[in-house]
């Protein structure tokens, strides 16, 4: 029986692509559990699996061997207990901020239209877009865009909530932003959450725990339970035990980085020059 307080049990999943010389491994033996209520980060090095690991949780793709299993029942394919906010926008475009918010919730026909109203209208202030409820995507900037996706996804109430590197492309203030909306929601609702990203200080800001990824073929290399107090803000940042977890990590995937460019990864040796950036930070006092 699965321990109460875990919802979703990923047991020795692996899953490659092509056939016969062309085949590629990209995940092997990748094993972990998702609690409930806690906020999970996924990082790793460019190309280690990420997003196909998404993709098998949401059911969207099957896995070669291994079992994804969901309060103990195994996944065979997409469910409304699991929702993903992909990097590219998927808001509808002939539809309002507010008409994209409150589209699953009335199409599912499990709650009132008034309960859903003033959950919508909640979310809306929440997120600081109550002012453009009736405005369309196109009328929206980048991060307005990405926080009503926020919005929509968070008024489906699904078991879990997987994002694939939702801030990805914004600029840095807008990314900044966003994080905070994002904080606040999270610490209000406590939903179950995979939030995936390549930024260090991202997973460290957001998360009760992070799973750091190995390179290809991905499985879980290192975790790291994060014990800074909540709510957060971007002042841990200076912080003696975020320095601490940040070390903790950039040692894990400075290790995985060097695997990558040893097999000719440029995104490999781009992490490499990064790393030595941000390990001269870390040692130059404060």
């Amino acid at each position: 029986m699965p321990d109460r307080n875990t919802l979703l049990t990923v047991d020795k999943i692996s899953k490659g692509f092509n056939l016969g010389p062309l085949r590629q491994l990209v995940l092997d033996q990748c094993s972990f559990e998702l609690e409930k209520g806690r906020l999970t980060v996924l990082i790793g090095p460019s190309g280690c699996g990420k997003s196909t690991l998404v993709n098998v949780l949401a059911g969207y793709e099957s896995v070669d061997a291994g079992e994804v299993r969901m309060m103990g029942e195994p996944i065979y394919g997409p469910g409304a207990d699991r929702l993903v906010v992909f990097q590219e926008s998927a808001l509808f475009q002939w539809m309002t901020t507010y008409e994209n918010i409150i589209y699953g919730p009335t199409v599912m026909r499990k709650r009132s239209r008034a309960e859903i109203h003033a959950d919508a209208m909640q979310l809306l202030d929440k997120v600081g877009l109550t002012e453009f409820k009736d405005k369309y995507p196109n009328q929206l900037s980048g991060g307005m865009q990405r926080r009503a996706e926020l919005a929509r996804a968070m008024i489906a109430n699904p078991k879990i909530m997987m994002l694939d590197e939702p801030f990805r492309g914004l600029d840095a203030m807008t990314r900044d932003l966003m994080q905070e909306y994002f904080l606040k929601l999270y610490e209000e609702r406590k939903q179950t959450v995979l939030f995936v990203t390549s930024e260090i200080d991202e997973a460290i800001l957001l998360a009760d725990r992070v799973l750091i990824m190995s390179n290809r073929p991905g499985h879980i290399k290192h975790t790291m339970q994060i014990y800074l107090p909540r709510p957060r803000t971007a002042e841990i940042f200076t912080s003696p035990e975020y320095l601490k977890y940040k070390q903790e990590s950039l040692e894990v995937l400075h290790a995985e980085a060097v695997k990558a460019f040893s097999a000719g990864s440029k995104a490999a040796a781009d992490f490499l020059a990064g790393y030595a950036a941000q390990e001269k930070d870390l040692n130059t006092p404060q």
